[in-house]
């Protein structure tokens, strides 16, 4: 995979509260680079989890652009920013969203069999990832029979599936316990550093102690960046 540059210039997002105008995004201009896990910091409506919207094409931007690898995603039809979306963006979520029927490695498997790959194939690459998150004695088990931290490294195994340049985290330590939470952070780090510059990580927080990990940490409030800096990264285990 090529390196990745992701650009946002001037974005602004409007949203209507009954019968006012709520900017939640308010001109953002920001550019993520592969290699990177970065922290996006902010309280409860300050934009955030838009911002992750517009970096994942679930939503577009009212006005500004979005460039992803040189390609305007904004000027993407409906079925070209699916297509992106499954291709080239991963997510993993506060509230992992796994299909409980389905064993760990099913649910990692999910959106390459959905993609049309053989099941064997398709398992042989989801067992892979389990290994990689150290769950690989626990393919065949069921979310109900794992923990929450062991659940939260399955949806991390499950957006990498497909190999997508940005992986989208959207508050995924919130549920856990600090020791495993750490785990997790981890383990995202190492999903950025290990891929030469073709994928980031960008996780959505309000835990500043959480933003201690990533390589660098934009906080934003009233819908606009306030600071943008680059961290001495601290170790997990610390």
């Amino acid at each position: 995979m090529a390196e990745l540059e992701l650009t946002l210039s001037g974005v602004v997002k409007e949203y209507r509260t009954g019968s006012e105008p709520v900017r939640a995004l308010d001109g953002i201009d920001l550019t993520i680079e592969g290699g990177q896990f970065v922290s996006l910091v902010a309280p409860s409506g300050a934009g955030k989890s838009t911002l992750l919207h517009m970096l994942g094409a679930l939503d577009v931007p009212d006005c500004g652009s979005i460039l992803f690898n040189g390609v305007e995603v904004t000027s993407l039809s409906d079925n070209e920013q699916s297509e992106f979306r499954r291709h080239q963006v991963g997510f993993v979520f506060q509230f992992f969203n796994l299909l409980p029927t389905m064993s760990a490695w099913e649910n990692v498997a999910v959106p390459k069999l959905l993609d049309g790959l053989p099941i064997k194939k398709a398992k042989a690459d989801a067992l892979a990832l389990l290994d990689m998150v150290g769950l690989g004695n626990r393919a065949e088990h069921r979310p109900a029979q794992l923990s929450g931290g062991q659940i939260q490294r399955v949806a991390i195994a499950r957006s990498l599936i497909m190999d997508p340049a940005l992986l989208i985290a959207d508050e995924p330590t919130g549920n856990l316990d600090s020791k495993t939470s750490l785990n997790v952070l981890e383990i995202l780090a190492d999903v950025a550093h290990r891929s030469d510059g073709s994928r980031a990580v960008v996780m959505a927080t309000h835990d500043a102690s959480a933003a201690r990990f990533t390589d660098r940490t934009v906080s934003m409030i009233d819908g606009r960046i306030d600071n943008d800096v680059l961290a001495v990264v601290a170790s997990p285990g610390r």
